[in-house]
Protein backbone atom coordinates (compact mmCIF):
# COMPACT_ATOMS: atom_id res chain seq x y z
CA UNK A 1 0.00 0.00 0.00
CA UNK A 2 3.32 2.33 1.22
CA UNK A 3 5.63 2.91 -0.93
CA UNK A 4 8.90 1.66 0.21
CA UNK A 5 10.66 4.80 0.93
CA UNK A 6 7.87 6.48 2.56
CA UNK A 7 7.05 3.27 5.18
CA UNK A 8 10.11 4.42 7.20
CA UNK A 9 9.40 7.91 7.75
CA UNK A 10 6.32 6.88 8.82
CA UNK A 11 7.51 4.38 11.36
CA UNK A 12 9.83 7.31 13.00
CA UNK A 13 7.02 9.27 13.37
CA UNK A 14 4.80 6.53 15.24
CA UNK A 15 7.98 6.60 17.10
CA UNK A 16 8.10 10.25 17.75
CA UNK A 17 4.55 10.67 18.46
CA UNK A 18 4.89 7.91 20.86
CA UNK A 19 7.84 9.69 22.70
CA UNK A 20 5.98 12.83 22.97
CA UNK A 21 1.96 11.93 23.98
CA UNK A 22 3.83 9.12 26.62
CA UNK A 23 5.93 12.08 28.24
CA UNK A 24 2.52 14.26 28.13
CA UNK A 25 0.26 12.27 30.01
CA UNK A 26 3.23 11.66 32.73
CA UNK A 27 3.26 14.90 33.17
CA UNK A 28 -0.51 16.05 33.04
CA UNK A 29 -1.37 13.10 35.51
CA UNK A 30 1.28 13.92 38.29
CA UNK A 31 0.42 17.51 37.89
CA UNK A 32 -3.15 16.73 38.18
CA UNK A 33 -2.54 14.68 41.23
CA UNK A 34 0.11 17.21 42.64
CA UNK A 35 -3.02 19.63 42.69
CA UNK A 36 -5.83 17.09 44.15
CA UNK A 37 -3.29 16.27 46.77
CA UNK A 38 -0.88 19.55 47.41
CA UNK A 39 1.98 17.48 47.03
CA UNK A 40 3.95 20.25 44.67
CA UNK A 41 6.17 19.00 42.64
CA UNK A 42 6.78 15.64 43.66
CA UNK A 43 4.13 13.59 41.79
CA UNK A 44 4.81 15.76 38.84
CA UNK A 45 8.33 14.65 38.78
CA UNK A 46 7.75 10.94 39.98
CA UNK A 47 4.88 10.66 36.66
CA UNK A 48 7.36 12.39 34.12
CA UNK A 49 9.46 9.73 34.82
CA UNK A 50 7.13 7.15 33.94
CA UNK A 51 6.33 8.82 31.07
CA UNK A 52 9.89 8.91 29.99
CA UNK A 53 10.56 5.18 30.80
CA UNK A 54 7.57 4.65 29.30
CA UNK A 55 8.39 6.27 25.69
CA UNK A 56 11.27 4.58 25.63
CA UNK A 57 10.26 1.25 25.79
CA UNK A 58 7.76 2.24 23.25
CA UNK A 59 10.46 3.13 21.00
CA UNK A 60 12.13 0.17 22.34
CA UNK A 61 9.37 -2.17 21.25
CA UNK A 62 8.79 -0.30 17.87
CA UNK A 63 12.36 -0.22 17.00
CA UNK A 64 12.73 -3.90 17.42
CA UNK A 65 9.48 -4.64 15.59
CA UNK A 66 10.84 -3.00 12.56
CA UNK A 67 14.02 -4.88 12.77
CA UNK A 68 12.22 -8.02 12.96
CA UNK A 69 10.16 -7.45 10.08
CA UNK A 70 13.16 -6.48 8.06
CA UNK A 71 15.15 -9.30 9.11
CA UNK A 72 12.53 -11.92 7.99
CA UNK A 73 11.98 -10.27 4.43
Amino acid sequence: MFDKKLKPLLSASVIGFSIVFSILIGLIIGIYLDKLFNTKPYLTIIFLIFGIISGFKNMIYFVKKSSDLNNNK
